[in-house]
């Protein structure tokens, strides 16, 4: 039953999430710059790059919500600038389901 908790979690989760979540899970040391997380449009990515850091922001909110995710910054009386991230315990297992999850095989 808590595993189904787990299953249901991480396949809630945009590409974008599971690559913020699993650049986090492979980083040697415990918080993550986020303007690393700007090589997943790499060439694929025809959006500014202002419209890109934006997504990412509401992605990394969007997974702070959901407690696997802390975000690390500076707070203005009106907003959050987010600078750094770093898994929680929940997080580094949701990390660890999504990393032992078995690849597709791209059949035709």
């Amino acid at each position: 039953m808590v595993f189904d908790n787990w299953l249901l979690i991480f396949m809630r989760l945009s590409d974008l999430q599971k690559y913020i979540v699993l650049q986090c899970f492979n980083q040697s040391q415990n918080r993550l710059d986020r303007n690393l997380l700007l090589k997943f449009y790499g060439s694929r990515g025809k959006a500014k790059r202002e419209l890109q850091t934006k997504v990412i922001t509401g992605s990394i909110e969007s997974l702070i919500d959901r407690e696997l995710v802390l975000g690390y910054g500076l707070r203005t009386p009106h907003k959050w600038f987010i600078r750094e991230i770093a898994l929680t315990d929940k997080g580094k297992k949701t990390a660890k389901a999504l990393s032992d999850k078995q690849m597709k095989l791209p059949l035709k």
